[in-house]
């Protein structure tokens, strides 16, 4: 008789990945865990310098260096946002294009979780900012400030915390990042774009036709594509459009997918080359160059006293984990979805308090919503720090609390009892795993019965009589 068709209702939420996908997701994670060590180091230094040597640190932030003649006559700090953030978007979009054609967000079913926990989770912050603001008559310029999570950090976060998430959580993670990161690209793009140059917008456009076209027709050599691409950064900042959309163009335009005779496509070659470069040096300058605000009693006090600071910690503390928890929760519950069986609803908020690590982005936001106000930038800055040591703070705890309860689901995941190399969770509906065992419990089997006889007989003898 033929088993039942499985109901609607047996769809897990944030259920086992597959194999292929949680070895991409374990090489992608481990690599942003190393760069965000070097973000968190890198923020550490930051603090310090500007506390410590102030006047230094300022001179060298605001040092002009660059082309004026190309409109490129920039300070270190802008260098850093615009021109070293531009390949860290750029590995961004690399990171969309494979999930949009081979990962979790090629599949509509799938991908409707993590977009709505996403998409809730960039929402709700932005409506704490505004009910702060609206109500403390501040200013609404810097609403998109807390909406931004960082993947990097957070990860830092979870490897200096010692926790083993599961496979599942982590790769929810690392999609609601993803996510995240298209929406700011989205709100940068709309919201902080200056007076439009169209001249260079439309070298820029050109530029990125030829780019295109370059790849199409399967053109290799990084010296054709870097300077290729210097050009059109270079004309997408003079033409208004923040510079790291460029970054985000090339990027989505790189084949993810592979093609016979391929181990690797073209973007996962590229981001394995970039990506080293991002998160170890790009960001962590960005970070160093950004996150130096002097810290002092009275500035922390008014991180909690004025409105459009309140506004992000708020919105990073407690909109981003309401936010996640909530779309995550009502997917599930108008999809008829029931969570996985390793995981509770605590694990979902608590992975959803550590995505209110906002820093990289949020710290970008922050310096295009008060460009005309640099002392009520660097509170924000100040607020964004603040903001995500809460988050990070609190979402350890939860973590903690569940750590004994990881290590067990990490293990059955790990293990390899017949050692082929595939984690026996995988093959468990195949007869040829249950064959592998049934011989090695069989050896086990003899080998006990054998280590019986020997023991038996040394038994009888030494019981005769001398």
């Amino acid at each position: 008789m033929a088993a039942p068709a499985p109901s609607k209702n047996s769809r897990k939420a944030l259920g086992r990945l597959s194999l292929p996908e949680r070895t991409f997701v374990a090489d992608a994670l481990r690599a942003e865990t190393v760069g965000g060590v070097l973000l968190l180091v890198a923020a550490i230094a930051a603090l310090v310098w500007a506390n410590t040597l102030s006047g230094s640190y300022e001179s060298v932030s605001h040092f002009h260096i660059g082309p004026s003649a190309l409109g490129l006559d920039l300070s270190i700090e802008h260098w850093a946002a615009d021109g070293l953030l531009a390949v860290f978007f750029f590995v961004a979009g690399i990171e969309l294009k494979r999930e949009l054609v081979a990962g979790d967000l090629r599949d509509p079913k799938a991908a409707v979780l993590p977009v709505v926990a996403a998409l809730c989770g960039m929402a709700v912050p932005a409506l704490v900012y505004f009910l702060v603001n609206i109500t403390g008559g501040g200013s609404l310029d810097g609403w998109a400030v807390p909406t931004a999570t960082d993947i990097a950090f957070a990860l830092a976060v979870l490897a200096v915390i010692g926790t083993s998430l599961p496979s599942s959580l982590r790769a929810f993670l690392l999609t609601l990042a993803v996510v995240d990161d298209l929406f700011a690209i989205l709100i940068i793009a709309i919201f902080f774009t200056s007076d439009i140059n169209f001249a260079a917008l439309a070298g820029a456009v050109v530029g990125l036709g030829v780019f295109w076209l370059l790849l199409r027709k399967g053109v290799r050599g990084w010296y054709i594509y870097v300077p290729l691409a210097l050009v059109i950064w270079g004309l997408m900042y003079n033409s208004g459009i923040h510079a790291t959309i460029a970054g985000v163009a090339m990027g989505l335009m790189l084949r993810c997918t592979r093609r016979d005779g391929e181990e690797h496509s073209p973007g996962e070659h590229i981001e394995h080359l970039v990506r080293p470069f991002s998160a170890g040096l790009a960001v962590p300058l960005f970070a160093l160059f950004s996150a130096g605000v002097a810290v002092s009693g009275g500035a922390l006090t008014d991180v909690f006293t004025k409105p459009e600071t309140l506004g992000v910690v708020l919105g990073l503390v407690v909109g981003k984990a309401v936010g996640i928890f909530g779309g995550t929760w009502l997917t599930a519950r108008f999809t008829r979805a029931s969570l996985s069986d390793e995981l509770a609803w605590p694990d979902v908020f608590a992975v959803a308090s550590l995505a209110g690590i906002g820093f990289t982005v949020s710290l970008l936001i922050g310096e295009l919503a008060f460009t005309e106000d640099p002392l009520l930038t660097d509170e924000i800055k100040a607020a964004v720090l603040m903001g995500s040591l809460i988050a990070a703070v609190l979402s350890s705890v939860l973590l903690k609390l569940r750590n004994a309860k990881y290590r067990a689901v990490c293990a059955d995941e790990e293990r390899d009892d017949d050692l082929d190399g595939i984690p026996d969770i995988y093959e468990e509906d195949k007869p040829e795993y249950h064959l592998r065992m049934a011989e090695i419990y069989e050896k086990k089997a003899a080998e006990h019965r054998r280590l019986a006889e020997v023991t038996g007989g040394a038994s009888d003898g030494s019981s005769r009589p001398a």
